[in-house]
């Protein structure tokens, strides 16, 4: 099993800013991408951003130029800067990780972490 292990989030007020963490154990040879989903209260869990290892990087339209992704390639860390946050910010944020298995690839999720954005 994959293990993640995520830190970060909180209560902020808009305009704020707030940084998410996500590191794994796994080899980075067998580490595709990695990244995050959120999910707000009564809504479908959506993508936020993504960063392939030593590769592209992508970010959901509503959080683009607000929010980076970073890695440390070296220690299989992730990074979410996220600033200007706004209400709508506001859900559990869950990391994940896009695992190698020879020419298969498969999504690992962490336990996520809660972020709240207060008018």
């Amino acid at each position: 099993q994959v293990q993640l292990m995520e830190a970060g989030g909180g209560l902020v007020q808009a305009g704020g800013s707030l940084r998410l963490s996500c590191e794994t154990y796994e080899s980075i040879s067998v580490i595709n991408a990695m990244g995050w989903r959120r999910q707000a209260p009564g809504k479908e869990r959506e993508f936020v951003a993504r960063k392939r290892t030593h590769g592209f990087t992508d970010y959901a339209r509503s959080v683009e130029g607000r929010f980076t992704i970073s890695r440390e390639d070296t220690k299989n860390v992730a990074y979410l800067q996220m600033n200007n946050l706004q209400p709508e910010d506001t859900g559990v944020y869950v990391c994940f990780v896009e695992r190698l298995w020879g020419d298969y690839v498969q999504e690992y999720f962490g336990q996520g972490t809660q972020v709240t954005v207060s008018a």
